[in-house]
């Protein structure tokens, strides 16, 4: 059982996987701090108004606080849009000019036997379910 946990643990897709949550909770930080710092006071110069949280509105005695749902939106759509220009066109900017006109194709590829994912004939070890397929042919 140790030895089962330990193969679990060692896996590529766990160790991978830890790694993203570490750099993802730096990077969550990172873009807080580029929305908080340099975003929000650019609304607050355009509108002249950095925080919405105060805008209410009252209907027979019950306070609708839709100024701080406001704040969530901006910072939601700001966030979105930095995490999109600055961390997915430029890794699918990356992504293309990395492919090469020789990259593996159907012809050059062959089926792990345990995930089914279509991988390079040479390869001995599947990039998706870290099995080993060098046996395999």
């Amino acid at each position: 059982m140790a030895k089962e946990f330990r193969d679990f643990v060692l896996r590529g897709n766990v160790i991978a996987l830890a790694v993203a949550v570490v750099i993802g909770a730096a990077f969550g930080g990172l873009v807080t701090a580029m929305v908080e710092d340099f975003i929000t006071p650019l609304i607050a110069a355009i509108f002249g108004e950095p925080d919405f949280s105060e805008l209410t509105f009252t209907i027979n005695d019950s306070v609708f606080k839709y100024g701080h749902f406001l704040n969530a939106l901006i910072t939601f759509l700001t966030v979105a849009l930095a995490v999109f220009f600055f961390v997915v066109k430029p890794m699918n900017m990356l992504m293309a000019r990395m492919q090469s006109p020789g990259a593996p194709g159907p012809e050059n590829t062959k089926k792990c036997p345990e995930c089914l994912s279509d991988i390079p004939l040479e390869a001995r070890r599947c990039p998706f379910c870290t099995s080993d397929v060098s046996a395999t042919t």
